[in-house]
């Protein structure tokens, strides 16, 4: 008996893949529930597992283009032949043999290893991830920069030989990265590659192709755009309260959950109350209806070296403060390593979006559809501010709050921005959800 494997539902709007690589040769014993293979989408790179124990067969090859419920490979049920087993374990063997001996050789400057797809072009090109200049945070080896210093050495007309040999002198290992600021919902530096890794040509121009995820991000930005009649509504916050409270209590709460405090639960607790307040923000439009949510599926947008990600914490308002953090800690790691599920990728509800960790003092993020709302964050900044008469230095933050105003008034974002001003700025309020 026969078991198609296809291409599983890869999340929302998400219809085709690029089958990146399989994980078990032609031929092999698979087990249940066993990765077989590597898909590639816009959002996350997905293993898809195998439905049944027995022998594997490809229909589609590495590199292809799949769509989502298109068959790309055969599990031929049944007890597996010694023979078949003795080459099932044997390839195995090699498999692991394999794996030891990259894993030994890929390890990034500080020790971790490299991600999958990373070290797949690092086999592929037989090279020495120790001499390519890595831009990751804490200096860790992106797809890009693999891609980047391939095309530089072919080039040069050094090929794959001279980047291999270990002979060359090796590029220092860039230095750790400082950690960026706990206010930040992202903590990923910037992606762009600096100018000494681009190849121009002899006009002065470098170019390359966008990126499978560049792309739909794109697409997705210019079909909000067009979409949704989206309108932004600004506010300031005083945070010197909030951060008092977690200077005063950060390494209690530290020691107790083993995780530390950071900004994200605050505006995430403060978003669920005033969400409460103004439900259409939580809602969006299908065809003439709009469909409201008594939950909250929180987006926190995540800025990797593929591009921007938008992992979801779903049920939020159920969360405590360190369950929060600790989910928005495993969420944003599982993004930069490509380890997100696609159910982690879909069904939020809104949105908050962080440029403050770049240094950006005020933005107009745009929604994500079809979601209604979405909260920019920017950076604290101390300012003199008037209170009771008196010229104080405060911890200020410009909020902004995009919103389709085809089903959501002004009067309506203004009153989301002020509820949230209110619970920022005297914490009790947040505490006691009043």
């Amino acid at each position: 008996m026969a078991t198609q494997i296809e291409v599983p539902p890869l999340g929302e709007s998400v219809k085709q893949a690029i089958l990146v690589a399989w994980h078990k040769k032609e031929g092999e014993s698979v087990a249940t529930d066993e990765p077989i293979c590597e898909l590639e989408t816009d959002k996350a790179n997905v293993d898809v597992p195998a439905k049944t124990a027995g022998i594997l067969h490809h229909l589609k090859e590495e590199g292809e283009t799949v769509n989502v419920g298109e068959a790309i490979a055969r599990i031929d049920e049944g007890a597996v032949g010694a023979k078949s087993a003795s080459s099932a374990s044997v390839a195995t063997a090699s498999a692991v043999q394999k794996s030891a001996a990259v894993a030994g050789s890929s390890a990034g400057p500080h020790g971790e290893d490299l991600s999958p797809a990373v070290r797949r072009l690092v086999e592929e090109h037989q090279l020495n991830p120790k001499t390519i200049p890595a831009t990751g945070p804490g200096g860790r080896l992106t797809k890009e920069d693999v891609e980047t210093f391939v095309r530089r050495q072919e080039g040069n007309g050094k090929g794959q030989q001279a980047a291999a040999a270990p002979a060359a002198a090796p590029s220092p290992a860039p230095a750790t990265r400082p950690a960026p600021p706990q206010a930040a919902p992202t903590t990923q530096t910037p992606s762009a590659q600096p100018s000494q890794a681009l190849s121009f040509d002899a006009s002065g121009v470098h170019r390359v192709p966008m990126s499978k995820i560049r792309r739909r991000i794109a697409e997705t930005l210019v079909h909000a755009q067009q979409t949704a009649a989206i309108l932004t509504t600004f506010n300031e916050v005083d945070l010197t309260e909030v951060i008092n409270l977690r200077t005063k209590f950060r390494e209690q709460f530290e020691k107790v959950y083993g995780v530390t405090l950071g900004f994200v639960s605050f505006f995430a607790r403060a978003t669920v109350l005033a969400l409460k307040e103004v439900p259409r923000l939580n809602s969006f439009i299908d065809g003439n209806d709009i469909v409201y949510h008594n939950f909250v599926n929180l987006g926190i947008a995540v800025s990797t070296d593929r591009g921007l990600a938008v992992p979801v914490l779903r049920n939020v308002q159920e969360m405590s403060f360190a369950r929060i953090e600790a989910e928005i800690k495993r969420l944003a790691q599982a993004t930069r390593d490509g380890k997100l599920s696609l159910d982690e990728l879909s069904g939020g509800t809104f949105t908050i979006t962080n440029g403050g960790v770049f240094g950006s003092l005020l933005s107009t993020p745009i929604l994500t559809p079809p979601q209604s709302g979405i909260l920019g964050l920017h950076a604290i900044q101390k300012r003199p501010v008037v209170i009771n008469d008196q010229i104080q230095i405060r911890s200020m933050m410009y909020i902004a709050l995009s919103y389709d105003h085809r089903i959501v008034d002004g009067k309506e974002a203004i009153t989301f921005l002020v509820r949230i001003k209110q619970l920022l700025e005297d914490p009790a309020r947040l505490m006691l959800e009043i």
